[in-house]
C-alpha cells in the first residue's frame, strides 16, 4: 500500500445515533483480519459494504497516483522505525575519507565512537574501513615486494604499523558495541511489536463492545495514545503494522459512525495540523539546501502518518495533493542535486584517469641513478596525494578506478625496487671493498715503520672516499671501525713527531724571545762594531736551531728586523744582502730534507738566467749606437744599466756559490 493509501481515511457518512450503533454492533459482530485485509464477506451489511467498497476503490485509485518521491521517504522512515534515535545518522558528517592518511582515518574512527551513538555511524565506519584497508593493503604489498627483493622468504613476511594496530582495536570495539546494541534492541523490538499487535486487536474489538459510545471513544483515544508511545519495531514490520493500524482506525470511524461532534472535532484538529505540515513542506520546497529539506520532510511525513488521523472526506484529496506536490518538488530538486553530483563525480573520474596516466608514464621511464629515482618517487607521491584529493567517482567505476590506480603505482614500484635491488648489490660490493680497507688499517695501526706505513694509510683513506655507498644499516658501523684504526695509527705518528719536534718548539720560543730583544737593540754608530753586533745576533739566531714547519713564519719576521737594523748602517748593500742570505740558508737547511734548498737553487738559477738575458739585450742595443759618442746621454744610460746588471749578476752568483756549500 502506498503512502497515500496509508494516509487516506474512510469517510464519515451514514452516521447513526449512539443507540442505533450499539444495537447494530451487538447483532453484526463484525470481524477484521489483521494484515490490511478488507472485512470478511459475511460481516458486510449492504449499506456499510457499499460505503467501504467506495472508499476502497478510492484508495486503490489514489494508490496508483503514488510516486517514487513518497516511497523513498517511506523506506527511509521505515529504516528509522527500528530505533527512534536512528534518524541521527543523517546528522553525522561523512567526510572525504579517501583523501585522509591512515593516521587521520584512525583518529576519525576514534572520534565517531566517542561522540555518536553506535547505530548511527554504520555508513561512516564502513567507508573508513574500506579506505583504511585499501591504503594499508597498498603499503603492505610494497613492503612485501621490498622484503622479497631483499632476499626474504614470502612465508616469513610480516608487517604491521601502529596505525593498523590502533585501527584493529577501534574496529573491534565498534563491532562489539554494535553487537551488544542490536542484541538488546532485538528484544525490545519484539516486545514493542507484540504490544502494537495487541493494540490493533483491541481497536478491532471496539466495534463489538456493548458500552456507551462516549466510553468507547475514550477507550479508542487511549489506545491511539498507547500506540504513539509503543516504541520502535523491526523495519521489515513497520509499514505492514502501520497500514494494519490505520486500516482498523478507519474501520472504527466507518463502522461505528461516531457521534458527529466527536468525529468532526477530530477531523478539524487533524485538518488544521495537516495544513500546518503542508505549509511547512511548501516552505521547504523553496529551500535550496536539498538534503536538509529532505530530512525535515521525512519528519513531516512521519507526523502525518503516525501522529495524525483522518480528515473529512471532502478535504482528503486536496490536502494530499498539496502535500504530495510539495514532496515531489523537494524530491525532484534532490534528484537534480544528485545528478549534478554525478557530473562532479564524472569530472573527478577524468582527473583521476589523468593522474593514473601520468603515473604510468613515470613508471615506464626507467631512471639510471639514485637521484633520478628519488625525483620520480617524489613526483609519484605528489600524484598519489592528488589522486586521493580528487574526490569521489561514480560508484559503478569506483573499484575499477582504484584497481587501475594501484596497478600503475605497483608497476612503478616494481621498476623502482628492481633498480634498488641492483643498487643494493653494488652497495654490498662496496661494503666488501671497504671491509678489505678496514682489514689493512687494522693490520697496520700498531706498526712503528712510519716511513713505510704512513703513505699506505693515506692511500687507503683516499681509496675509501672513492668507493661508493654501502647499505645504510652497515654505513655507520664500518665507518667507525675504519676511523678508529686510522686514528689509532695517526695518533701514534703525531705523538712520535711531537716528541721529535720538542726541541724545535723550544727553539721557536727562544727565537721569539731573541726577536723581541732586537726591537730594543741599540747600535753604537760605529759601522764595523755594529755589523759585528748584528752578525753576533744572526749567529745566535742560527745556533738556536730549526723551528717546527708551521712556525717558520718567524724567519720572515727576523729578516724584517735585520732590514731595519741594516737600514741604520752606512754600508754596501751587496754585503748586507749576502749577510741576510747566509742567514736565510741556515733557515732553509733541514735535516734529511733538501727540498727547500732545491727550490732556492732553482730560483737563483732562474734569476741568473734572467739577468744574463737582460745584459745581452742591453749589449745588443749598444750596436745601434756604434757611431754615437759615449758621452751621449742615451748611451751613458745603457752603459750604467749594463753595469748595474753585472753587479746584480755577481750577487746572484755569489748566492749560488754559498748555496752549493750547504749540500
Amino acid at each position: 500500500m502506498s503512502e497515500k493509501d496509508n494516509l487516506q481515511n474512510a469517510d464519515g457518512n451514514n452516521e447513526q445515533n449512539p443507540a442505533e450503533i450499539q444495537d447494530q454492533s451487538t447483532t453484526n459482530n463484525t470481524s477484521q483480519t489483521p494484515e490490511n485485509e478488507q472485512p470478511t464477506k459475511e460481516a458486510e451489511t449492504s449499506e456499510e459494504t457499499t460505503a467501504q467498497k467506495s472508499d476502497t476503490t478510492s484508495e486503490n485509485e489514489a494508490s496508483k497516483k503514488a510516486d517514487a518521491h513518497v516511497e523513498e521517504i517511506d523506506e527511509s522512515n521505515a529504516e528509522d522505525a527500528e530505533d527512534e534515535d536512528n534518524s541521527q545518522r543523517h546528522s553525522v558528517e561523512s567526510k572525504d575519507y579517501h583523501s585522509m592518511t591512515m593516521e587521520q582515518l584512525v583518529k576519525e574512527l576514534d572520534y565517531l565512537l566517542k561522540h555518536h551513538k553506535i547505530q548511527t555511524i554504520k555508513s561512516q565506519v564502513n567507508e573508513i574501513k574500506s579506505e583504511f584497508n585499501d591504503k594499508f593493503g597498498e603499503l603492505l604489498e610494497e613492503k612485501k615486494e621490498e622484503f622479497i627483493n631483499d632476499g626474504g622468504n614470502e612465508i616469513d613476511f610480516y608487517f604491521i604499523t601502529p596505525e593498523k594496530k590502533d585501527f584493529n582495536f577501534l574496529y573491534k570495539e565498534y563491532k562489539s558495541s554494535l553487537h551488544a546494541y542490536y542484541k538488546n534492541l532485538e528484544r525490545n523490538l519484539k516486545d514493542n511489536l507484540d504490544n502494537r499487535l495487541r493494540i490493533i486487536e483491541e481497536i478491532k474489538g471496539l466495534i463489538n463492545v456493548e458500552e456507551n459510545i462516549n466510553t468507547t471513544y475514550k477507550h479508542f483515544k487511549e489506545l491511539q495514545e498507547e500506540w504513539r508511545n509503543a516504541g520502535p519495531i523491526p523495519r521489515d514490520k513497520y509499514n505492514n503494522a502501520w497500514n494494519t493500524y490505520h486500516h482498523h482506525v478507519e474501520i472504527f470511524y466507518d463502522f461505528l459512525h461516531l457521534n458527529r461532534d466527536l468525529r468532526d472535532m477530530d477531523f478539524k484538529h487533524n485538518l488544521d495540523q495537516k495544513l500546518k505540515i503542508i505549509e511547512r513542506a511548501e516552505e521547504l520546497a523553496k529551500d535550496n539546501n536539498v538534503n536538509r529539506s529532505f530530512r525535515e520532510l521525512q519528519v513531516l511525513h512521519k507526523m502525518w502518518k503516525e501522529d495524525l488521523g483522518p480528515v473529512a472526506k471532502e478535504h482528503r484529496e486536496d490536502i494530499w495533493e498539496r502535500f504530495s506536490n510539495a514532496t515531489k518538488i523537494i524530491h525532484d530538486k534532490r534528484q537534480a542535486y544528485y545528478a549534478d553530483l554525478d557530473k562532479a563525480y564524472e569530472a573527478n573520474l577524468e582527473r583521476k584517469e589523468d593522474i593514473i596516466s601520468k603515473i604510468e608514464v613515470i613508471g615506464q621511464d626507467i631512471a639510471k641513478t639514485h637521484q633520478a629515482w628519488q625525483k620520480k618517487i617524489k613526483e609519484v607521491e605528489a600524484l598519489r596525494q592528488d589522486f586521493f584529493n580528487a574526490g569521489k567517482v561514480p560508484i559503478k567505476v569506483n573499484e575499477a578506478t582504484w584497481a587501475k590506480f594501484k596497478g600503475a603505482v605497483r608497476a612503478f614500484n616494481k621498476n623502482k625496487n628492481a633498480f634498488y635491488k641492483n643498487l643494493k648489490k653494488e652497495q654490498y660490493d662496496n661494503l666488501q671493498k671497504k671491509l678489505d680497507l678496514i682489514q689493512v688499517a687494522e693490520d697496520n695501526k700498531d706498526s712503528d715503520d712510519f716511513e713505510t706505513i704512513t703513505p699506505l694509510m693515506k692511500k687507503i683513506q683516499s681509496d675509501w672516499k672513492k668507493i661508493g655507498h654501502v647499505p645504510r644499516k652497515d654505513s655507520d658501523k664500518i665507518w667507525k671501525r675504519f676511523k678508529a684504526a686510522c686514528n689509532a695509527y695517526f695518533d701514534r705518528l703525531h705523538a712520535e713527531k711531537n716528541a721529535a719536534n720538542k726541541e724545535q718548539f723550544e727553539a721557536f720560543d727562544k727565537k721569539n724571545a731573541l726577536l723581541d730583544s732586537l726591537g730594543s737593540l741599540a747600535l753604537s754608530g760605529d759601522v764595523e762594531a755594529d755589523i759585528e753586533t748584528i752578525k753576533e745576533k744572526i749567529a745566535e739566531w742560527q745556533a738556536i736551531g730549526h723551528v717546527p714547519h708551521n712556525k717558520r713564519f718567524i724567519e720572515g719576521k727576523f729578516n724584517k728586523a735585520l732590514d731595519e737594523l741594516f737600514g741604520k748602517l752606512d754600508m754596501d748593500p751587496t754585503e748586507i744582502e749576502m749577510i741576510k742570505f747566509e742567514n736565510k740558508l741556515e733557515a732553509l737547511s733541514q735535516p734529511n730534507d733538501t727540498s727547500l734548498l732545491d727550490n732556492e737553487h732553482n730560483f737563483i738559477r732562474k734569476k741568473i738566467d734572467e739577468v744574463k738575458g737582460e745584459i745581452n739585450q742591453l749589449e745588443n742595443n749598444l750596436q745601434f749606437f756604434s757611431n754615437v759618442d759615449e758621452d751621449n746621454p742615451m748611451v751613458k744610460d745603457v752603459l750604467n744599466n749594463i753595469e748595474n746588471h753585472k753587479v746584480t749578476l755577481n750577487t746572484w752568483e755569489e748566492k749560488l756559490k754559498k748555496l752549493k756549500e750547504m749540500y
